[in-house]
Formats: structure tokens, sequence, C-alpha cells
């Protein structure tokens, strides 16, 4: 009889598991999908010669797994790298350039950190003291919020770090787990003495692009959305079914197979991989190492698309857009400039803006509607930049509950979550944004790895 593995969701994680799934196994492959469209988070929109990305917007290029599987669905010739430009910070009511060699915020060249105004003198005084702080020997985590006000001091951390990297994870910084998140960061620290010797050091011994400086980021020409749906054509094309408004209720163990509750009616199958968030999953397990999931949060965040004639709008900074310190007066949390940063998503004399909305603990998202939305994004912006009159169109997109929580002790908690599943469901893996990454190249890759060790279990 033929081995049946079912894969539930058909997101970035989920089409990943399936596809590397096929190069190990002959399993028939059942994609159990709620919605009526593969992709999660991503969602491309296109209309008038916009190309407008609803959810995630590019991935980290350095990250060369996603780069690599669209090369084998051949893909690579859609590959666009984003323009460069200088980014910037809003803080104490104005924009900075982004001072020019930082690493997520950490200064690594001299002239650009003490020109910055991001800091006062006795803010850069303190983070140069980070060259003098012994490092602690890191016993159990710690949040990024404590590891860096240690090294750098709160004015660093509060307009330098905290707006890249909470923007990142939708996170509060002081919650934020460091082991989980930017552990290179303490083994950095450790090694060398000193954090921002440390990150100097590892720039420097990065290899250099040739040529023109590339952007470090990703896109296809077409939309995050072309890629999904060319990964999800060739897993149904080498067999698997994807069974779209499928909606799993439950998951039982039966002498280590499993009995899938799926719109009401059971299926049974030798091997599952569960790539959907724990908000979701969380439902089906009563086990007791699996009830942090039931626990752990996820920050709601909204994006608001605004496109202009570029005659309404004046803005002469040569950049991709700026994130906000958090001590700032704003609704948003960033704003990505998306026709300077990407020129194919918006057609000749149109400008394109993104706007991020949402923090960890409010409820703006949940509590205003999309006019709501619209409005208040609109009114930070015009601190900003000088916008004039209503835009073409606007585009609100909300992703309720979409950014885990890596609070302090969480990877410790998933390596446990792991160890027990191993043991207790042999054949059923969980896997995704919610556990190790959230990135696109992230995803891919735990995906990857959860079909290389359902292929082992399977196989055994």
């Amino acid at each position: 009889m033929m081995t049946k593995v079912a894969v539930i969701g058909a997101g970035i994680t989920g089409l990943s598991a399936a596809y590397y799934l096929q190069q190990q196994s002959d399993a028939q492959i059942d994609i159990i999908e709620q919605s009526d469209r593969p992709g999660g988070k991503i969602k491309t929109y296109q209309r008038d010669g916009y190309t407008i990305e609803l959810g995630p917007e590019s991935y980290l290029a350095r990250k060369t797994i996603m780069t690599e599987l669209a090369d084998e669905l051949g893909m690579k010739d859609d590959l666009v790298t984003n323009n460069t430009g200088q980014s910037y910070i809003y803080a104490r009511n104005q924009l900075f350039p982004m001072p020019g060699g930082s690493i997520m915020g950490i200064p690594t060249e001299l002239k650009p950190f003490i020109k910055t105004g991001l800091l006062s003198p006795a803010g850069k005084l303190r983070a140069g003291m980070d060259y003098f702080i012994k490092p602690k020997k890191m016993t159990t985590d710690v949040s990024v919020g404590a590891f860096f006000r240690r090294r750098l001091g709160n004015e660093a951390l509060e307009n330098l770090i905290e707006p890249l990297l909470s923007g990142i994870y939708g996170a509060d910084i002081d919650k934020l787990s460091l082991k989980s998140t930017f552990p290179n960061f303490k083994e950095q620290e450790e090694k060398h003495g000193s954090l921002i010797k440390g990150m100097r050091i590892q720039k420097s011994s990065a290899p250099k692009p040739a040529g023109t400086p590339k952007g470090q980021f990703r896109q296809f020409r077409h939309g995050l959305q072309s890629f999904i749906d060319k990964l999800a054509e060739t897993v149904a094309e080498n067999g698997a079914v994807i069974r779209y408004n499928s909606a799993v209720t439950a998951v039982e163990s039966r002498n280590n197979k499993y009995a899938l509750t799926i719109n009401g009616e059971q299926q049974h199958y030798d091997g599952v991989i569960i790539a959907v968030p724990h908000t979701v999953f969380s439902k089906w397990f009563e086990d007791a190492p699996l009830r942090y999931f039931r626990h752990m949060g996820a920050t709601s965040v909204a994006t608001v698309v605004m496109a202009f004639d570029e005659d309404q709008v004046n803005n002469e900074e040569n950049g991709t857009g700026f994130v906000i310190a958090r001590n700032s007066d704003t609704v948003i949390t960033a704003c990505t400039w998306t026709d300077k940063k990407w020129p194919h998503a918006a057609p000749p004399g149109k400008v394109l803006l993104r706007a991020y909305v949402g923090r960890p603990g409010d409820d703006v998202v949940k509590n205003n509607s999309d006019e709501e939305l619209v409005a208040l994004a609109r009114h930070d912006l015009d601190k900003m930049m000088e916008l004039k009159g209503a835009p073409e169109f606007t585009i609100v997109t909300r992703l309720m509950e979409s950014m885990p929580q890596y609070e302090v002790g969480h990877i410790d908690r998933v390596r446990a979550v792991q160890q027990y599943m191993k043991a207790q469901y042999p054949g059923l893996l969980l896997t995704g944004a919610s556990f190790e990454a959230v990135g696109l190249p992230d995803c891919v890759k735990q995906g990857k790895e959860a079909a290389v060790a359902l292929a082992a279990d399977l196989n055994k």
C-alpha cells in the first residue's frame, strides 16, 4: 500500500516541505489548506502597472536557499534585487540617515557614528563604553533589550537598534529572546570582548561583492505570489494533491499513524507535517509540553498602501524608506518608499508608499476600520514628507496574530517540544514561523528540514 503523507498548510513552509519531500520519498502527498489559495501571508496584488505586496515584501539575499529553490523552479531570470539607497530612522520628530557601516544599528565605522544626529554626545560616549565592558557568560536566555542596553546604553537601543529589530519581529524588544533571534551578537561579543569590535571584524572578513553594489533584498518581477504559484504548480505536477477550503479540526495518533479530521471527515495518514501558525495547531493537542503554544503571543499588524501621482509627493530623499523609534508619537512603525526600492512595483510617474501599523500590546489594528487606519497612517506620513491631495487608491491589509512572539526562553521550549514530539509522535513534524525564524528563506529551510526528517521516519 502506498505511503500517504499530509502537509497541513499551503503557505511557503508547507509548500516547501512538500517539494523537498517529493525529492526524498515516493509517498502520496495531500496538502491541506483551509483557505481558497496558496501562499498564506504572501499575497501580490496587480493592477494598472502596479505590483503590490500585501504581505511580506521581499527576502534577504544572503539567505540563499530561497534563491536556489527559485533557480530549481526555473525562475532565476524573474529575480530582481532592490535598488540601493539610504535608509532612515524617524526619531525626535525628524528623519535621520542610518549611519553608514552599521549592522542592525550596531556601529562598525567611527566617522558616520560620530556624525549622526540620532544620538547625543553622551549617548555616543555611552555606546563607546562597549569596548570596556567585559562580557558576561550567558548561562540563560536574556532579552535583546537587556543585552543591548548593557552593551551600548539606552539611547543607542531606543534610537538605533530597537526600530530595526522590533520591525523584523513585531516584538517588544525587552521581551524578545536574544538566543532565539540574534545569538550571533552574543557570540561575537564573547569572542572579541566587545560587540562593536566583533561586528567590525565580522564585517571586514565578509566577502566583498564585485562591481556595482547590490541591494540586500530579492523579489520577483511579477511579485512573490508568482513564486508561490510556481511552487504549488510544481508540487501538483509531481503528484501532490492540494485540497483548498479544507479545515483540519483534529489530529489523533493511532498506532504511529494519524487520523486527521478534515471538514468533519476522518482521513488517515502515515506521516504528517504541520506548517500552520501556533495559534491554529495549538488547539489540536492537549499534551502538557505543547501548552506553551497556547500562551505564546502573536502581534497583529497591518499594511497601508497608498498610490499617488509623483507631483503629489515631495520626497527628495534618495532612500528606500524608514523605521520609527518607539518613543515617537506615531501609529505607524515604518514606511517603505516602494517605487524607489522596487522600480517594477509602480508605473512611471507614480509613487507607491507602504506604511506599517501595529505594535505588541496595542489594539490599533483590531479597533480601527480600514478608513481610520488610512487616516492614521496619512496623519503620520504628513509629518515626514509633503503629500498633496488624496491618493489614487489605498489598500489596507490586516494580518491578525501574524507575528509570533519569541519571548525569553522560547528556543529552549521549542527544543523541548521537538524532543517530545519525536518520542511521542513519530512521523509527525511541527514546523514554520512559530518555531525558529520568521523570514521567507527561514521558512523554506524549516520546510526542507521537516521533509528530510519525515522521510527518514518513513524509511525506517
